[in-house]
């Protein structure tokens, strides 16, 4: 009986000295695992920060190509509207030339008849 409540003790205080080290490895487990979480999270952070980052760039030059084509066009139409008034002048002095050889035409034409009045009249 001596030998099993030796035992017992033996037992019971072997079982006291392992068992901290047992706690310990099962919390060190835990903590890995939750390490290994936190880096998966952490991961998947990063990998949708990085489309995040993806695609404000894209957008980015989404804009930037919107905007050149509207500057394009606007310099196209400030172009054709500059055509437009290239030609309006151009039609414009035409047409004063032209009045002033008719008005050229008529002053010669008078001239001409006074001439001729003043030489039927003398």
């Amino acid at each position: 009986m001596k030998r099993q409540i030796l035992s017992a003790l033996v037992l019971t205080a072997a079982l006291g000295a392992i068992a901290p080290t047992a706690n310990a490895a099962e919390t060190k487990a835990i903590d890995n695992i939750q390490a290994t979480r936190l880096e998966f999270l952490n991961n998947q952070t990063k990998a949708v920060e990085n489309v995040h980052q993806t695609r404000l760039e894209f957008l980015n030059k989404q804009t930037k190509a919107v905007e050149n084509v509207h500057q394009t066009r606007l310099e196209f139409l400030n172009n054709q509207t500059k055509a437009v008034e290239n030609v309006h002048q151009t039609r414009l002095e035409f047409l004063n030339n032209q009045t002033k050889a008719v008005e050229n035409v008529q002053a010669t034409r008078l001239a001409g008849l006074d001439v001729r009045n003043k030489s039927a009249l003398h």
